[in-house]
Parts: structure tokens; sequence; C-alpha cells
């Protein structure tokens, strides 16, 4: 579905992988993982679709525990393997949603994690490169600011940013809990985030960008709502079940993602990889149409957001559209 409606490539997550593998005889081994990666390598292939990135690489920077630090930079090597065979030279790290007590409050920590896996990654032939997200719910990083602040510490070639439309308006501008499922300030808190965006990023640091939106609901995220789990944090919560494509009014969608990605695309003159990245209760539905109905509503927002956005595309082997589906 993803190569008859067009993509280019697929953002690839390692649990994905993992199903592939424990399928095979024997199960999950670290054998049978490096055949999935073969296996899923060959179906892209065969399709002419790019593997852009392997994530998420997540919950590692600013572990208190530090054998569990170590143990995370095991488990990277290993990653480092399976990125060779998917001939991907991305891994994707999002801000740690942990809880407070198991992350270091010394954000000189977490830059030091962080480098250490940017090293690691100039080490491999070729080089492996990372690209940090702020997730709207992490834990000490939940704002696009500080990822930047951070890669910036981090001072690495090979570790970049990934701007992702959600999770900035998700943080600044959205409140599921609210009643009015925004942030009291929300609009000008939307107008300085983009005007610091487009003054302070270095565009060649942004690796890829992900282009969301959301529902807005209509009750408040909070006790007894159907999408509630008192063992996430409302905005994950409301992550996994609400997004929605770019432009998707209909459904709901009522982020101010025009804006945001004006800003990306005009302020910053960002070129590159676009991923239209989408969590949501549908994809849980095990009907045999939801394959190709996410990916045709993908599309869909595609071209709305190159008509919006005056995107030059020159022929479909520039176009940079990734499913994460």
């Amino acid at each position: 579905m993803a190569r008859l409606y067009g993509y280019q490539g697929i953002e690839l997550f390692h649990e994905d992988l993992l199903d592939i593998a424990q399928q095979l005889p024997g199960g999950a081994t670290a054998e049978n993982e490096l055949e999935a990666a073969h296996i899923i390598r060959q179906l892209c292939h065969a399709r002419r679709i790019a593997i852009l990135c392997l994530q998420p690489f997540a919950h590692y920077e600013g572990l208190l525990d530090r054998q569990q630090h170590s143990r995370r930079l095991d488990k990277l090597s290993f990653w480092f393997q399976l990125a060779r065979v998917l001939r991907t030279d991305i891994v994707q790290i999002p801000s740690s949603f942990l809880p407070a007590s198991e992350l270091s409050e010394d954000r000189s920590l977490a830059v030091a994690d962080l480098r250490k896996v940017a090293d690691m990654g100039l080490q491999e032939q070729p080089p492996i490169r990372f690209v940090y997200e702020a997730l709207c719910w992490g834990t000490r990083c939940d704002l696009w600011e500080q990822s930047w602040e951070i890669v910036q510490a981090v001072d690495r070639p090979n570790f970049g940013l990934c701007l992702d439309t959600f999770n900035i308006a998700g943080r600044i501008y959205a409140d599921p809990a609210a009643s009015t499922g925004r942030t009291s300030n929300c609009d000008e808190a939307v107008r300085e985030s983009i005007a610091r965006l487009v003054a302070d990023v270095d565009v060649r640091k942004v690796f890829y960008v992900q282009v969301v939106d959301a529902e807005r609901l209509a009750q408040p995220l909070i006790k007894g709502h159907a999408y509630y789990n008192e063992e996430q944090p409302t905005r994950m919560s409301w992550s996994r079940n609400c997004r929605l494509f770019y432009g998707e009014k209909d459904r709901g969608a009522y982020l101010p993602i025009t804006g945001i990605s004006k800003a990306i695309f005009h302020g910053l003159g960002f070129e590159g990889w676009v991923s239209m990245e989408l969590f949501n209760r549908r994809m849980s539905d095990e009907d045999a149409v939801v394959p190709e109905e996410l990916a045709s509503r993908g599309a869909v927002a595609w071209e709305k957001l190159v008509k919006d956005m005056k995107l030059r595309v020159d022929s479909p082997a520039q176009e940079r559209v990734t499913a994460s589906l």
C-alpha cells in the first residue's frame, strides 16, 4: 500500500522487526532479528522504498541506573548491525518519558550520554547518524527548544534534530485534559515558539521532519475517558489514540500545523525527508482495509501539504514522504 500510494520510504519500528523475528523458528534471537532485517530490507527493496531510520532507541539518556545505561549501549551496538542490514544510517532517539525518579535532573549527564552514542556512531562505516526528538510528554525534555539545546550541546556532526509538528503543538497549544482542548495561552505560545524556531535553529541540523495533526476531544481526557490510561501521561494516551494526518479537519484536527509547517519549510527552508507519522486507535483494528485506508489518507495529506506549502517536488524520485504506520 505504501508503494501503491507513492510513499518513498518508511520509518521502521524495532517492535515490528522483532515481531517478524518472533515468528521465525527459535523466536526472537539475535540471529533471527538480523534475518528479520533482511526480510524487511528485501520487501522494501522490491518496492523501491527506502528505510529512513530504525527507531525508537528509547529511555536511554540520563538514566540514574548506570548498569542499565551500559546494557542500552550494548543494545545499540546490535542496532548498528541491524541498520547495516536495513541499509539505513539513522537511529531515532525520542526524549525519555521514564518516571522522574529514574532520570537525573542534571542535563549534562543526558548530554554526555548522547554524545557517547554519537561518538559510537561516528566509528561505524558508514557512520550512523542520530536524530533526537522532544516528545510532548517527555519527562526532562518536552519542548523542541530543549531538544535543540541538547543537540547543540552534544555538538557532533552525526547528531541532529527531528521536528515533529504534533509534538511541538501538542505541548504548547494542546491540553487534552482541559475542557477547551487547549492551553491557556496557546496562540501566543505558538507565535513565540515559531519565531524562536526560525531565528535559532540551524536547518542543517534538522535531519528530518514529521508532519501530523490530532483530534480535539469532545470530553477532557481524564479518569473515566475511554482513552485514559493511569500508567501513561495524558498527552501520550492522546497521541496513541488521536493523531490525524495533516489537513484532516473533517476528522477533528485542530492544531496549528499549517503555521508550524510554514516556519519549517519556508522560515527555515528545510528540504529533505518528510514523514506523515501517524498513531491512531484505527491502527489497532484488524480490518483488511486498514492499510489501504491509512495509506490513501496519508497520500491525500501529503498532496495537501505540498499545495499549501507550495513545496517544489520535481519528480516522484525527489519526493521524500514516508509512512510511519
